[in-house]
């Protein structure tokens, strides 16, 4: 059985009689194009808004909610998509959270959040889950719209000024102080509402 085994292995490591090495080459690099432009394709493509509400659970629940935010409407005709506040632009980030997300298809299929009421059941354990991810990456997807740096404070209430320089000097992220931005807040009894600013 081992001498099988060293067998296979010698001609896999040899060189083929009837292609050259170069003839190789060139087929395992084609197929390694093909490869990479099918998983950066199934990338774009699972970053659409199309795909994220392809499921009733999203569309009819946070969706609906979203489409009520200065994110999905507003002056300026700028709109963050799904993707923008939910998956990194970075490769390795962007990865990661599609591994996570097989967490959400689990739950999919096995109907955890397949009704209203479901749904509203496990809202804060969700919601919680973003808001530590995010909190956890310095909201980097908030980020990269939104720059601190660039924000003119003249031109903001006063109490959206106080709190901006008061999160800067604290070194709070966004999240912190705008969770229920773009969807609906989930009962917060659990948490404590003194830790909490909420700025819809």
């Amino acid at each position: 059985m081992l001498e099988d085994n060293r067998g296979w292995w010698d001609k896999l490591r040899r060189p083929s009689a009837r292609y050259s090495v170069l003839t190789l080459l060139a087929i395992g690099f084609v197929a390694g194009v093909v490869a990479l432009g099918g998983f950066l394709g199934e990338l774009k493509a699972t970053a659409q808004e199309s795909f994220c509400i392809s499921c009733h659970e999203m569309r009819e629940n946070v969706y609906e909610e979203y489409k009520n935010t200065a994110h999905f409407s507003n002056k300026s005709g700028v709109r963050a998509t799904c993707a923008d506040c939910h998956l990194a632009e970075d490769l390795l980030p962007k990865m990661a959270r599609k591994v996570a997300a097989s967490r959400e298809v689990f739950h999919k299929i096995m109907g955890t959040i397949n009704t209203k009421e479901k749904f509203e059941e496990h809202r804060l354990t969700m919601a919680k889950r973003v808001w530590e991810g995010m909190k956890a990456n310095d909201s980097r997807e908030c980020r990269s719209c939104h720059d601190g740096k660039s924000m003119d404070y003249s031109k903001q209430s006063r109490r959206a000024r106080e709190q901006h320089i008061k999160g800067d000097n604290e070194g709070l992220t966004c999240i912190e102080c705008h969770k229920g931005i773009a969807h609906r807040l989930p009962d917060m009894r659990e948490i404590d509402p003194s830790a909490v600013i909420i700025v819809q």
